[in-house]
C-alpha cells in the first residue's frame, strides 16, 4: 500500500513582497456617462418611419436625376450641385455620373449660354468629378483689352459660382488666376452690401473657405440653413438631407454608446 506525500517549496511557503504600484491620477472622463443615455433615448417606431420617409425621398431624387428633360440642362446641375453641398451625393454617385457624363459628351451648356453662373457651374462640377474641361469658355466674357468684363460685378450669383470655380484651376491657367482675383476684390465689397441675406451669407463663407477645401461633412451643416432660405431651393432635396444628416448622426450616436459601456 503506497501512500502520497505532499511536499511542500519553501518559496510557495514565502511570502510574496508587496509591490506598490504608483498610480496614475487620471481625473474622471468630463463626459460621465452622458454617452450612455444615448441607448435609452432609440425610439424604434420613430426610426422606422423615417427610414420609409427617407427611402420615398431617395426614390423620388433618383428620378429626378434620371428625368429626360432635354430642355432643362441647368435644372439638372444646380440640383447636383445641391446634392453634393448638402452632404448626400453617395446616395446618388451612379445618377450623378451618369448626368455629368452626358453633359460633358454634348459640352454646349456654357458654350451656347452666355449666362457666366451656368458657365461656372458646369465647369465646376464636371473638373471636380474628374473630366478635363478647358478653361477657354470663360475668354468671352473678356473685354477688347483683354480684362475681365466690369459689367460682370452686376451678376452676384454669377461672380460667386466663378469664384468657386477658379479654386480648381491647374498651373498655366491665365484666365483663371486673374477671374480668381476679379472675383475676390469684388465679392469681399458684395458681402457687405448684397441684400440677399442668403447669398450674402454664401459670400462671406467662400471667401473664407471654398467649397473646394472644406470638407463634405462640415460644409453640408452650415450650408443646410443657407439654401433653406433660397426662395428656388428644391424642397425633397432639403428634407432628404435633413433626414439623413440626423440618421447619420443616430448612429454615431449608438456607436458612442456602445463604446462608452
Amino acid at each position: 500500500m503506497s501512500c502520497a506525500v505532499t511536499l511542500s517549496s519553501p518559496i510557495q511557503n514565502a511570502e510574496l513582497p508587496e509591490i506598490n504600484r504608483r498610480s496614475a491620477g487620471y481625473h474622471p472622463s468630463i463626459w460621465g456617462d452622458h454617452f450612455l443615455s444615448y441607448a435609452s433615448n432609440i425610439n424604434r417606431e420613430e426610426d422606422h418611419d423615417k427610414e420609409e420617409e427617407h427611402q420615398k425621398l431617395k426614390n423620388e431624387l433618383q428620378k429626378m436625376l434620371m428625368a429626360d428633360e432635354v430642355d432643362k440642362p441647368l435644372e439638372k446641375l444646380k440640383l447636383i450641385d445641391a446634392i453634393q453641398r448638402l452632404g448626400v451625393s453617395y446616395h446618388f454617385e451612379k445618377e450623378i455620373e451618369q448626368v455629368l457624363h452626358l453633359a460633358y459628351n454634348d459640352c454646349d451648356i456654357g458654350v451656347n449660354d452666355g449666362n457666366l453662373y451656368t458657365i461656372s457651374l458646369e465647369f465646376r462640377l464636371l473638373r471636380q468629378n474628374g473630366y478635363k474641361m478647358s478653361c477657354e469658355a470663360f475668354n468671352k466674357f473678356k473685354d477688347s483689352e483683354g480684362k475681365l468684363k466690369e459689367s460682370l460685378i452686376n451678376d452676384v450669383q454669377g461672380m460667386l459660382s466663378l469664384y468657386e470655380a477658379t479654386h480648381l484651376r491647374v498651373h498655366g491657367e491665365d484666365i483663371l488666376d486673374e477671374a480668381l482675383a476679379f472675383t475676390t476684390t469684388h465679392l469681399e465689397t458684395m458681402a457687405t452690401s448684397c441684400l440677399n441675406s442668403s447669398l450674402a451669407a454664401q459670400i462671406s463663407h467662400a471667401l473664407k473657405q471654398p467649397i473646394h477645401k472644406g470638407l463634405p461633412r462640415l460644409e453640408a451643416r452650415q450650408y443646410m440653413p443657407i439654401y433653406q432660405e433660397d426662395p428656388s431651393h428644391n424642397e425633397a432635396v432639403l428634407t432628404f438631407a435633413k433626414l439623413d444628416f440626423n440618421m447619420l448622426q443616430r448612429v454615431h450616436q449608438k456607436e458612442l454608446s456602445e463604446i462608452a459601456k
